[in-house]
């Protein structure tokens, strides 16, 4: 299990050997987990990972069967949701469908008794924030799916909670405004500074927002670190497999490679292609092979080939240059492929 480490004394949230059992399922099984003050923290993993369970034990809408979960230092068990400084963002909205925007971001301020002058000011405040001004007259059904998002996030950030929870906001959306929305959503967590706490199975939102995020998979964190790190340096086969797409090499394809038959990844973008008779700088790894598929995606193509020594590599090229004809005929051509030894990661098997 990673340990985090930080000059910043009492984290946002901890979770302090937490675990949470539905009969002989562990949806959680022994998490410990520090999120500090001011991240964009991602809980990483495939469905039934645990994440959102993680997520629904710090709002309070469902309680540990074991261990202790503290927001700010306080240990929250048994702390009902409303009593806990934590809104949730939720991919569906929730939103009110008889009130306007404005009746909706307001509503939380209504029921916390805020006067009518200062709720209207913290209204139109948000909005300005989330880049709705002017819409606070306008219903949920007058938005589009973007829109509607906006609200619910300023819906949740009106009441200045230390902390948000976001349950897979952007699934929703399309991906041209699902990956402009990230972008915004890191801009406003950067801009008010609060811990954002994101659950998502989607690699590249993490990889793109987070300042650090924890990989799941079966209810244990495997690792956690800053995504660079994750991604460069996968702790385990899951990890590595997970986070964006890396290359297995194990037996004897391995030991003719490396000269040991150790089991190690390389990413497909640090594999470079080049004719079969190209010569190899020392220290060096290469393998020769048949092309076997070209899947041409526009801005880089992804090339499986046949090793000669048993398996196959993904490798990644961009079309700099090239056209989707020029990679369509690559199909069938013997290569030889070639990257640093030092993009080689050893594998190492379970949890860490």
């Amino acid at each position: 299990m990673p340990e985090c480490s930080s000059t910043r004394s009492v984290p946002a949230v901890r979770f302090d050997g937490v675990s949470r059992y539905f009969g002989d399922v562990r949806a959680v099984d022994n998490v410990s987990l520090d999120i500090f003050d001011g991240e964009f923290f991602s809980l990483l993993g495939p469905s039934g990972s645990g994440k959102t369970t993680c997520l629904r034990l710090i709002a309070g809408f469902d309680q540990p069967t074991s261990g202790t979960i503290r927001l700010h230092g306080q240990d929250v068990a048994g702390l009902p949701p409303y009593e806990r400084d934590v809104n949730t963002v939720f991919q569906d909205y929730a939103l009110f469908p008889h009130m306007t925007v404005g009746g909706n971001i307001a509503y939380g301020l209504m029921i916390k008794k805020v006067p009518g002058p200062e709720r209207v000011a913290r209204v139109a405040e948000i909005l300005d924030l989330v880049r709705m001004s002017g819409m606070a007259a306008r219903k949920p059904a007058q938005l589009s799916g973007g829109q509607r998002q906006r609200v619910a996030l300023a819906r949740a950030l009106v009441n200045h909670p230390r902390v948000l929870l976001l349950d897979e906001p952007l699934g929703a959306l399309d991906l041209k405004l699902r990956q402009q929305m990230q972008i915004e959503l890191k801009a406003i967590q950067e801009q008010i500074g609060i811990t954002f706490i994101y659950v998502t199975h989607d690699q590249e939102e993490a990889l793109t927002m987070s300042d650090r995020l924890a990989v799941f998979n079966h209810g244990r964190v495997e690792q956690v670190g800053a995504p660079a790190d994750v991604y460069e340096h996968p702790s385990t086969d899951f990890v590595a497999g997970f986070v964006g797409v890396s290359n297995v090499v194990t037996g004897e394809a391995a030991r003719a490679i490396t000269g040991s038959p150790q089991s190690f990844t390389v990413r497909p973008e640090k594999i470079v292609l080049r004719d079969a008779g190209a010569a190899v700088a020392d220290g060096w790894c290469t393998a020769l092979g048949r092309i076997s598929e070209v899947i041409y995606l526009g801005a880089h193509t992804r090339f499986q080939v046949e090793l000669e020594v048993g398996g196959a590599l993904v490798v990644t090229q961009q079309n700099v240059e090239t056209t989707s004809m020029d990679v369509q005929a690559a199909q069938g051509r013997r290569v030889r492929l070639v990257w640093q030894r030092s993009h080689n990661r050893p594998v190492l098997t379970g949890t860490s």
